[in-house]
């Protein structure tokens, strides 16, 4: 008996250690590489939401520069002394102006005071450009002084710097001046005196800006945020929403033709926004539409990204109108397919054609080349097809070259999935936008999403998605590791899955409403959250074609026994990029197992670039950017078969080469 026991103790043993020791194989065939993996394959999605545009990318600084605010047409603004607003402007689609006179008294003072978006944030020593289209109503000339101020200042003036300007004539021109703050601050003001004889001016379209802007451009974008995407490394650009292009009602969709041509007279737009949360309420979210398609079109251009803009189709937002009133009906769809048109000549007709023709007065004669359109966002059911349907026959009949993005809706599965997947095949789209917001347990569930998708119907969009934490919805590193797991799936279904991007993509740390985000900022810094790090790693090791990797026959997606792993395998000439996501809180110890190599060829180990995610809630701040990065780790081995170790909660990228 006690023979037994001891048989059967040491069998245990030995079974448990194997347990443990026990080796993942991942077998990678390099004999034959498998479908190409499409350029557009990882890209970024902008929308206006949590001021990701005004307050945001878009660097201008004053809030309401141009005195349209419908409710209020001095909001943003201070006046004191004597101004008034007037509305005969000499701009078409921007009217109002203010008029700014002598107060009256020698001791007192007319003039403005803007308080930007959360305030103006300025750093010491740096160029800001203050420009402001003016006139003297009277004749001869006047005398402003522009200051950048801190109001809440304990020294002995509140001024951080100040230029006067000379204004002359009865004639509106634009003047400019350049502001240099003795100091950094992330809550200035604007201040405009009427000074010297105190001659009445008139003032519209007051303009900050950082002189030194995303590729210097003026109009231009916030550096550190337009750099945020660059380094993505993105292949497709998807502008400018999202909910708000369809608006909370039809009048305040997004319309690209008001954000093109000169941008002092490009009108305003409520944002949709603006009243959606009362919760965290911003009724002075508008959209000053200086960050235009031109200048979407243009960023795609800079960033190395294809442009994919996404136009109303005739639907306001469905979540918001249950009325079909509140949509065009379908034989009033006219103008709007123009629209869809016009667009495909402005980003690509020649300079002798109306819309190609505006195109280069704004500086691009070249075209930007734009090879996809999306005819609306999340709609659903009927009311979606049957206005979608003519969008598509006009724009195939006029422009047969130009790929068409249909949606799914708003859901990643259900009765309004299952309905507009076999209507997008119908209609003929070639690309299907899908959307998942979704918590932890769908993104671990997922990893064999596209595995049976149709190779033959419409190529998937992945166009929003973001794993998010019931009660939580931060950008845990654990969040991302999920996000990260769930790619892998879309990595191996590259011949499937052709685009794919992270929503939301901005959020200011004060004016969000929407959780989580990619990319987080305040008026003077920014951060690149774990999710951020995510993309990059995809974007950076993109490869060119897929190569099968299975484990036990089978792809790894963190099905039972696969230990929690995800994985996927790409090469990118003679170099091999697999991508491990361990979801597990174990260590994993695997072997990458070769086949498929000529007699001489071995693979060797070349680096690893892993994400550790094991402290699940840890993020990215403004105070500590860095918390969750990736970091470099020795890689070594070199054979048909090389071993390696994941860490428990980590997402590794292995880089290795056949000689």
């Amino acid at each position: 008996m006690l023979k037994h026991f001891i048989l059967s103790a040491v069998s245990f043993m030995l079974a448990a250690s194997v347990a443990v020791a026990q080796s993942f194989v991942m077998d990678i065939d390099l004999k034959k590489q498998g479908p190409a993996i499409q350029a557009t394959q990882y890209g970024i999605f902008f929308e206006d939401i949590n001021f990701a545009a005004d307050g945001g990318l878009y660097a201008e600084l004053v809030k309401n520069r141009s005195f349209e605010y419908p409710d209020d047409h001095l909001q943003g603004w201070k006046a004191f002394g004597k101004v008034t607003v007037k509305d005969d402007g000499p701009f078409e689609r921007n009217p109002h102006y203010v008029r700014i006179a002598d107060p009256g008294h020698p001791h007192k003072w007319s003039g403005l005071e803007n308080e930007g978006y959360f305030g103006i944030g300025v750093r010491e020593g740096e160029e800001y450009r203050f420009s402001v289209w003016a006139r003297v109503p009277g004749g001869g000339s006047s005398e402003l002084r522009a200051e950048l101020v801190n109001t809440a200042s304990m020294t002995e003036t509140q001024t951080l710097c100040q230029e006067k300007l000379a204004v002359s004539g009865d004639a509106w021109k634009q003047y400019e001046v350049i502001l240099k703050p003795a100091s950094t601050f992330d809550k200035a003001a604007l201040r405009i005196f009427l000074v010297g004889e105190r001659v009445t001016v008139d003032l519209e379209h007051v303009s900050l800006f950082p002189v030194d802007t995303w590729k210097g451009h003026r109009n231009g974008l916030r550096k550190d945020l337009a750099q945020a995407l660059y380094d993505l490394h993105p292949g497709v650009f998807r502008f400018p929403g999202g909910c708000i292009v369809e608006g909370t009602d039809l009048a305040t969709r997004y319309n690209w033709k008001n954000t093109v041509g000169p941008v002092e007279n490009r009108p305003l737009n409520e944002n949709r926004w603006e009243y959606t949360f009362t919760h965290r309420f911003f009724p002075d979210y508008y959209q000053s539409c200086g960050l235009g398609f031109f200048e979407f079109f243009l960023l795609s251009e800079e960033i190395g990204s294809e442009p994919l803009p996404i136009l109303s189709c005739g639907l306001a937002c469905q979540f918001q109108n249950n009325d079909k009133s509140a949509h065009v009906p379908v034989d009033g769809l006219q103008p709007y397919i123009q629209d869809a048109l016009d667009l495909i000549e402005f980003a690509n007709g020649p300079v002798d054609s109306e819309w190609g023709r505006l195109r280069a007065e704004m500086g691009h004669p070249a075209p930007f080349n734009m090879k996809y359109i999306g005819i609306g966002n999340e709609q659903w059911g009927s009311l979606y097809t049957e206005r979608l349907e003519p969008f598509v026959k006009a724009i195939r009949a006029a422009h047969p070259e130009i790929r068409i993005v249909g949606s799914s809706g708003p859901n990643s599965e259900g009765e309004q999935f299952d309905y507009l997947w076999p209507e997008m095949r119908r209609i003929g789209v070639d690309l299907v936008d899908e959307h998942f917001y979704r918590p932890y347990n769908w993104f671990l569930s997922q990893g064999a999403r596209y595995d049976n998708y149709d190779r033959k119907g419409p190529k998937v969009f992945a166009g929003e998605y973001a794993c998010h934490a019931r009660g939580a919805k931060w950008n845990h590193a654990y969040a991302s590791l999920l996000e990260a797991a769930f790619m892998t799936g879309i990595e191996r279904n590259a011949d499937v899955v052709h685009m794919a991007t992270y929503a939301p993509l901005f959020a200011h740390v004060e004016g969000w409403q929407w959780r989580p985000d990619l990319i987080w900022f305040d008026n003077l810094r920014s951060f690149r959250t774990a999710s951020w790090h995510v993309q990059e790693l995809y974007g950076r090791f993109k490869g060119t074609n897929m190569l099968a990797l299975k484990m036990s026959g089978a792809n790894v997606t963190g099905a039972e026994g696969q230990g929690g792993l995800f994985a996927s395998a790409i090469s990118d000439g003679n170099r091999i990029y697999v991508k491990v996501a361990n979801t597990s809180e174990e260590s994993r110890d695997i072997s990458f197992n070769f086949t498929g190599l000529k007699k001489k060829d071995v693979v060797r180990a070349v680096e690893g670039v892993r994400l550790d995610c094991s402290d699940r809630l840890a993020e990215n701040t403004l105070e500590d950017p860095c918390k969750v990065v990736p970091e470099g780790f020795r890689f070594d081995g070199e054979g048909r078969q090389i071993d390696a170790s994941v860490p428990p909660l980590s997402f590794s990228v292995f880089v290795l080469t056949v000689q």
